[in-house]
C-alpha cells in the first residue's frame, strides 16, 4: 500500500509541475507571398513575443520591436512589419522593402 500511495503522490507532484506546460501551445502559421517573389512562412506562438520565419530555406527568429503603426519584428538582417490595417512588408538580404500578402 505504501508503494501505491507514493506513486500517487509522485504523480500529483509531477502534474502540478508539468501539468499546465504539457498542454500544446496555440499557434498561428501564415504563408506569405511578396511582390519581389519572396515566399516565407511566419509562425506566432501564444506566450512568445517573437516571430519565427522560414525564409530562404533557413529558420529565422525575429524579436518584437516598438512600433507605433502596428507590429514590427527584427533579427538577423530581416525586418517584418505588419500594420494595424493588415499590410505586411518584408526587408531581408539587403534587398529593398517589399509588400507581402497572405497566400
Amino acid at each position: 500500500m505504501t508503494y501505491r500511495g507514493g506513486a500517487i503522490l509522485v504523480g500529483a507532484i509531477l502534474f502540478e509541475i508539468f501539468g499546465s506546460s504539457a498542454a500544446p501551445a496555440q499557434s498561428a502559421f501564415r504563408d506569405y507571398h511578396c511582390a519581389d517573389g519572396t515566399q516565407f512562412i511566419a509562425a506566432f506562438f501564444n506566450g512568445d513575443t517573437r516571430a519565427h520565419l522560414q525564409l530562404d530555406g533557413k529558420a529565422v527568429t525575429l524579436t518584437k520591436r516598438l512600433s507605433l503603426t502596428g507590429t514590427r519584428y527584427r533579427g538577423s538582417g530581416v525586418t517584418l512589419e505588419i500594420t494595424r490595417a493588415g499590410l505586411t512588408r518584408l526587408r531581408h538580404a539587403k534587398r529593398p522593402v517589399t509588400a507581402c500578402e497572405l497566400a
